[in-house]
């Protein structure tokens, strides 16, 4: 896939005007440390800010260890206790940071949930699909059995696994893993959120799969209304199905717009690396994959200036001395960036 097909894609996808509504999820200036034994501290997130309404699809995008999954965990409550956080996270007209563990319980399936990114892991091996589904309805829903089979075997067929009432009966090693992703999505609908995240959901699956999980998501989305945040490393994906992408480098958001306007005018230096490594099907046989050059850094020993400095093709002196802000410098688009790529650059 070149950058003109992607462009193409997401001409198609995102042709109309882009109008949002109040957020759902208001996200500001997140700060997620990890307090490590030896008494260091580690910021996997750093002034992390967005925002996603109702029926509205956010991508988070980046490479492993750019904060993504950290980010959406911290919204959910599931840090572990060596994470503090800080900043603002609000869904509808509620501070979720600082909420006790029980108060974050009440909203954890009924109003935001997540699906992770290897449903092998997500599921029990021991326990029927049944049982698995049912659990989590009666966990967000005052159902007896029967009416919890009845509303599990529902779900089921909303996600459109084939056979829904055997595979009710059946073990997770039963079913193939786009079968156990569609039983995980199930799951995670269970307490009728409203704000859904998706955690590389389609990472282990192949690339038929990926297309039928990725439009199960779209089309429950508009069906149900959810707002969905999708979190990849994939920026096909996001042109495909998102509405506004973040892209996010060293636990900070280094490019923020809505995706017709990010892919006309690429300007971070590595949302570009990440779009020129997309495969492109008309490349030459045998030819080295296309990659972003160097490794991600270490959170624990950002180097001064710019985290993309050492690994950007364009860096110069300043960038190395001081970090660019993140700041809108177009309407709508932001980014952080010293020497932003031009048009066709």
């Amino acid at each position: 896939m070149s950058v003109e097909d992607v462009h193409s894609r997401v001409t198609a996808n995102h042709g109309g005007p882009t109008v949002a509504g109040a957020p759902l999820l208001d996200v500001s200036d997140l700060r997620v440390d990890f307090h490590l034994p030896n008494g260091s501290r580690v910021r996997a997130v750093d002034g992390l800010s967005y925002g996603v309404a109702s029926g509205r699809t956010l991508a988070l995008i980046g490479e492993s260890g750019s904060g993504k999954t950290v980010s959406a965990r911290a919204v959910m409550g599931l840090l572990p206790a060596s994470a503090t956080t800080s900043g603002s996270v609000r869904f509808s007209d509620t501070e979720l940071l600082g909420l006790s563990d029980k108060a974050l319980r009440g909203h954890r399936g009924s109003s935001f949930a997540m699906v992770f990114q290897d449903p092998s892991r997500s599921l029990n091996p021991t326990m029927r699909i049944g049982a698995q589904v049912t659990e989590a309805i009666r966990a967000h829903l005052q159902l007896d059995r029967r009416a919890a089979r009845e509303r599990a075997i529902e779900l089921l067929e909303l996600v459109r696994l084939p056979a829904p009432e055997r595979r009710f009966h059946e073990y997770p090693h039963q079913l193939s893993g786009g079968m156990r992703q569609r039983v995980v999505i199930a799951m995670a609908l269970a307490g009728n959120p409203r704000l859904l995240f998706a955690d590389e959901a389609t990472t282990a699956l192949d690339v038929t799969t990926q297309a039928q999980i990725m439009e199960l998501l779209a089309d429950l989305q508009r069906e149900l209304g959810m707002a969905l945040v999708m979190i990849s490393h994939d920026l096909g994906l996001a042109a495909s199905f998102a509405d506004e992408v973040v892209v996010m480098y060293a636990g900070r958001a280094v490019e923020r717009a809505p995706t017709r306007t990010l892919f006309a005018h690429v300007r971070m230096p590595y949302t570009k690396a990440l779009l020129e490594a997309i495969p492109r099907v008309e490349r030459p046989p045998h030819l080295a994959l296309p990659v972003v050059p160097g490794r991600p850094p270490d959170l624990a020993a950002l180097p001064p200036g710019c985290p993309f400095a050492p690994r950007c093709p364009s860096v110069r002196d300043e960038c190395r001395r001081t970090a660019p802000p993140f700041a809108e410098h177009e309407p709508g688009h932001s980014w952080a960036c010293w020497f932003p790529c031009e048009d066709g650059a």
